[in-house]
């Protein structure tokens, strides 16, 4: 589980703990999966994101705003970049042989 060294982006999986926040300490560290980075203005080194929590088997049980230091943060899971894919029905581009 390595630390975040990169600004978070939506599709993260990350691992919210006292390092982020104290608001995380204890019990209340979650796991969260980003919707959204807003680019509200807040304090240098820190950020609102907001997201899903989720529960031990990855399943969303709430949605959140949260408030944390993306220094404090460890990502669990990179964010899925989707396949693109033809449309149904699309054509392949004709193949010049020579």
């Amino acid at each position: 589980m390595p630390p975040l060294t990169r600004a978070p982006r939506p599709g993260d999986v990350l691992r919210v703990a006292r390092a982020a926040s104290v608001q995380f300490s204890g019990d209340r560290a979650l796991r969260f999966r980003v919707i959204r980075v807003h680019d509200w203005t807040t304090y240098r080194g820190w950020c609102w994101l907001d997201g899903y929590v989720l529960d031990r088997h990855g399943e969303a049980v709430d949605r959140r705003t949260i408030y944390v230091q993306p220094a404090g943060l460890w990502l669990l899971e990179p964010r899925q970049v989707p396949v693109q894919r033809r449309p149904v029905g699309a054509r392949r581009p004709a193949v010049r042989r020579a």
